[in-house]
């Protein structure tokens, strides 16, 4: 199987899920129509239990956490669950962009083409599973009801449910909400975790192959610089967790007088997770990448060297007396030599460099980052917005 064009090959293009979504029109094949989707899918979930809870009374008042004042509920159905929607879109784009980038650079060889495509199928037959997609949904399901009670209940009665002598029991928008709208949300949050495990096994597969690089490539990475475009293609999915915590802090903040403070751990850790989850999938290449930063170095060397030796018999012990060099071609040569040599020198080892990590961690903090102001006092802030200004 030859890959031909962008859309052939894609981590999202397939499964029951995606298969749905056609037959619902919901999607035009590849993934047009991706505010269709969105809609309809941010609305199953969040609308009903809006509709719910206003019919129980507990939309605006009557418990501690009414729905409307509920934001780690918006920021999870109408936030983070769009984000996790759209993303398939734009992963599906990108990662394609960069499978191509391995034959339009040469990287894979003639040699290596057949099990390339082999890898490609594989991944492909992966991603079409039912049988893995169903378990993904049975997981979702059955994990539903004991997920909110971990993670969403705080010893009084809410928006979806009724605290009575200590224990909780779930009105009609908690029904809504703990077998319908998080089933939904894990869901399309597992799927996207078992799509990111076929990425894995793909570029793992591809980094053992006798891969073609080149040292003295202008991207320092042997011609793998591209590979950093997954780290932007899986950007949504990524912002989608930060948004869903910055909702569970906002809670806290606002209805249990918790401060930003004290969720520092967790923050670190999403970030740690959320950085190692794009980029471990390129560290796989390592190996290839020393192994050719190592034989470009000693090869270019030699050849170095001989032109080194020539260049200096030639202009040093054996120039005529009031030889010029001004405008010679061996000079601008040298000059050449010397930062080609650089190039393979410097070259990296990994697809990615620091800066590269800076501007992930800046991208997936976004959403956490305005919480920063609920450390500090409204007058001050009120104080420096006017200095500002005057």
């Amino acid at each position: 199987m030859a890959i031909n064009s962008t859309e052939d090959f894609s981590i999202v293009l397939g499964g029951p899920l995606y298969q749905f979504y056609l037959k619902t029109r919901l999607a035009k094949p590849p993934l047009y129509w991706f505010k269709r989707r969105v809609f309809a899918v941010t609305m199953f979930a969040w609308l009903p239990l809006l509709i719910l809870a206003t019919f129980s009374g507990v939309a605006i008042s009557g418990v501690k956490v009414p729905f409307i004042f509920d934001i780690d509920t918006h920021a999870r159905f109408i936030g983070s669950l769009a984000l996790l929607v759209l993303a398939e879109v734009v992963t599906h784009q990108r990662i394609s962009v960069v499978i191509q980038q391995f034959l339009q650079r040469d990287i894979i060889t003639v040699e290596t083409r057949a099990k390339f495509d082999f890898y490609i199928a594989s991944a492909l037959k992966l991603r079409n599973s039912v049988i893995v997609e169903l378990l993904l949904l049975v997981a979702a399901v059955s994990c539903g009801h004991l997920l909110w009670q971990e993670y969403d209940f705080f010893n009084a009665s809410t928006w979806y449910t009724t605290v009575i002598n200590g224990n909780a029991t779930l009105n009609l928008a908690g029904y809504w909400y703990v077998f319908i709208s998080l089933p939904i949300f894990q869901f399309i949050l597992l799927r996207w975790y078992f799509r990111i495990f076929i990425w894995y096994k793909l570029l793992w597969q591809i980094s053992r192959l006798p891969l073609q690089l080149n040292s003295l490539h202008p991207d320092r990475a042997g011609g793998l610089g591209f590979l950093t475009g997954s780290i932007s293609a899986f950007a949504a999915v990524l912002i989608a967790h930060t948004v869903l915590l910055a909702g569970m802090i906002t809670n806290r903040i606002w209805h249990y007088d918790a401060t930003l403070l004290n969720f520092k751990e967790e923050i670190l850790a999403l970030i740690g997770f959320l950085v190692a989850l794009v980029l471990i999938p390129l560290v796989f290449f390592i190996f290839a990448m020393a192994r050719d930063k190592r034989i470009g170095t000693y090869k270019y060397g030699i050849m170095a060297s001989h032109f080194v030796n020539l260049f200096y018999r030639k202009w040093v012990d054996n120039a005529a007396p009031g030889t010029s060099v001004l405008g010679a071609a061996d000079i601008q040569s040298l000059a050449d030599l010397s930062n080609s040599f650089a190039a393979t020198r410097d070259m990296n080892i990994i697809p990615f460099s620091f800066k590269n990590v800076l501007q992930l961690v800046l991208l997936i903090t976004l959403p956490i980052l305005p919480l920063v102001f609920t450390l500090l006092p409204m007058l001050d802030i009120v104080r420096a917005v006017v200095k500002v200004f005057i």
